[in-house]
């Protein structure tokens, strides 16, 4: 009867369990134990391993060892709260014993007292400290030590002294560089939540500001239309027919512009590589919209828009529609618009006039769009002249907007285009 040995992976898993299973036991303990507590158990084990490797010496005089012992053993609980303190009851208990002429091997506790200043104290209170062990070294050396074994002796005792200074150097030198690595990280952290919130708030504003222009110029092209439609559909049918259709394919317009913007923003949309970004190519159908409203547009360009970058080309649009669609919402009727583009090496200069009479203000708030006419400013604040600056300024450019001395408005916006693009 045969039996099959367990696998080496199972072997290996079990293994790793019992590792895991180890390393969080001891983690749960450093969690539950306080400094205090081990550092009290480190003094009994300290006190019990020096009874038992010293048992004969303890059994023949007890009572002066165990005096001795605990006086240089049991402060040793409270070297980390008080390392000093506790360095000056060890060091007073070792010169009482040097004292009295007592040798016992609790002068252990003496190094690990040092190791506690050099460990949680100042280089300067190590310093003071291994001085003073150096002095007690020199005493003990020349009370107990054999003539021609002095200096053996003297390097011995002392050479244990600076190993118990150096790894008590070292360990504050590590601590102090983790303190400082949990910093960094820290601030780190809590930049890359600025950061990140910085860039929600940057790409919710663009969204904003693109939402804005693609609904508020389809809607305004299409309530002039609608208005124009029914004042004309008692005197030309025809004509108001075919407003009507205008309005509806105003409003395929925006449905095609909204699926386009969504296809960027979401990157399963599957029209969103047949639906690409206006640009100045598609200014002129911008312009017919416009036109199609009842705001006569003329639109020239001039140099060359294919070298525009296409983000460039996607603001100069943007800008030069809401330019028209305030011109249509606010300028009187009759008025004309041109739209001119120059398009040069380093920059692309947009200018958008109207030369619509009246007076015109601005509207009360900073951040309104020009109000154009006699009419009240509206009771809730625009986006679109904010919106105009912001995108121009994402380029490095400038936007102004004012009436001009013989009447009428204009928008005019420079855009550097050796600026990297802003996605």
């Amino acid at each position: 009867m045969t039996y099959a040995l367990p696998s080496m992976s199972w072997t290996s898993r079990t293994a790793r369990s019992w590792r895991a299973l180890l390393g969080r036991a001891r983690r749960r303990t450093r969690a539950e134990l306080s400094p205090l507590a081990v550092d009290a158990l480190f003094a009994l084990g300290l006190f019990v391993a020096l009874s038992a490797l010293f048992r004969r010496a303890l059994q023949a005089d007890p009572v002066p060892l165990l005096l001795v012992q605990t006086g240089m053993v049991l402060p040793l609980v409270w070297r980390r709260r008080a390392p000093l303190v506790v360095f000056g009851c060890v060091a007073g208990t070792a010169f009482v014993q040097w004292l009295v002429d007592y040798r016992t091997p609790a002068d252990l506790a003496l190094l690990v007292a040092l190791y506690s200043v050099a460990a949680y104290r100042s280089r300067r209170h190590t310093l003071l400290a291994f001085l003073v062990v150096e002095g007690g070294v020199l005493l003990a050396t020349l009370s107990w030590s054999i003539h021609e074994r002095a200096p053996a002796t003297f390097v011995s005792l002392s050479a244990m002294a600076v190993a118990s200074t150096v790894i008590g150097v070292n360990m504050r030198s590590r601590r102090d560089q983790m303190a400082f690595l949990e910093d960094r990280a820290v601030r780190l952290e809590r930049e890359r939540d600025q950061q990140a919130l910085l860039a929600v708030a940057g790409e919710r504003a663009r969204i904003a500001r693109e939402m804005h222009d693609i609904v508020t110029h389809n809607l305004s092209v299409m309530v002039a239309l609608a208005d124009g439609a029914v004042f004309a559909q008692p005197r030309s049918p025809e004509r108001a027919t075919t407003a009507m259709r205008q309005v509806s394919a105003t409003g395929r317009q925006a449905i095609t512009d909204m699926r386009r913007f969504l296809g960027v923003l979401r990157a399963d949309e599957p029209d969103a590589l047949r639906h690409p970004m206006p640009g100045i190519a598609q200014l002129e159908s911008l312009a017919d919209q416009v036109r199609a409203a009842g705001l006569p547009t003329r639109l020239s360009v001039a140099g060359e828009p294919a070298a525009v970058p296409a983000a460039a080309q996607l603001t100069v649009y943007r800008l030069a529609q809401e330019a028209l669609t305030n011109t249509l919402k606010h300028a009187p009727a009759g008025a004309h618009s041109d739209v001119r583009v120059v398009c040069a090496p380093e920059t692309v200069t947009l200018v958008v006039t109207d030369d619509g009479g009246g007076d015109r203000q601005p509207d009360p708030a900073p951040s309104h769009g020009p109000r154009r006419g006699g009419g009240k400013p509206a009771s809730s604040p625009g986006h679109g002249l904010a919106g105009m600056r912001e995108r121009a300024a994402a380029y490095d450019g400038s936007l102004t907007a004012g009436p001009l001395p013989g009447g009428g408005w204009q928008v005019t916006a420079v855009l550097a285009l050796t600026t990297p693009e802003v996605p």
